[in-house]
């Protein structure tokens, strides 16, 4: 399976990934996370044109593709604005993929890093909305929903 963590900067994907990648390790899975701040100092990826964005997602959707071939379990934690990017991706590898919208109405310390043009999903999510819930009960949700 692949689990596909978007939203905006700061607002919990990453942390939210590592503890789905605790419970799913407990589990006996193998488990390998893409986070996108790592991928883009690996490929010494800086650019943040929509150009850029976009390979940088088309890169951690490559990669995930494999490794899902290889019987990894795949958490995926990327901003990932474009809709259109993400649809294809859900379209290409039908229900092995689960996209979770991570978001929040606070103001966090990541703001600064806020993209202007992030597209929300509309379809085939779910959704985590951590702005009253802590990490721990966002994850309660996300396993919820991982082990139906």
């Amino acid at each position: 399976m692949i689990y596909w963590f978007t939203g905006q900067p700061g607002h919990g994907k990453t942390v939210l990934s590592w503890l789905l990648r605790d419970y799913l390790e407990e589990k006996g899975a193998n488990v390998i996370h893409i986070d996108g701040d790592d991928l883009r100092e690996i490929m010494d990826n800086k650019d943040y044109s929509k150009e850029g964005r976009i390979r940088n997602i088309q890169l951690a959707q490559s990669m995930a593709q494999f490794l899902h071939t290889k019987n990894f379990s795949v958490i995926v934690s990327l901003v990932s604005p474009y809709r259109e990017v993400r649809e294809q991706f859900k379209t290409k590898m039908g229900n092995c993929i689960m996209e979770f919208y991570v978001h929040t109405s606070e103001e966090r310390e990541r703001d600064f890093y806020h993209v202007e043009d992030y597209e929300t999903p509309l379809d085939n999510f779910v959704d985590v909305d951590t702005t009253k819930d802590s990490p721990i009960l966002s994850l309660e949700k996300i396993i919820q929903v991982v082990q139906k």
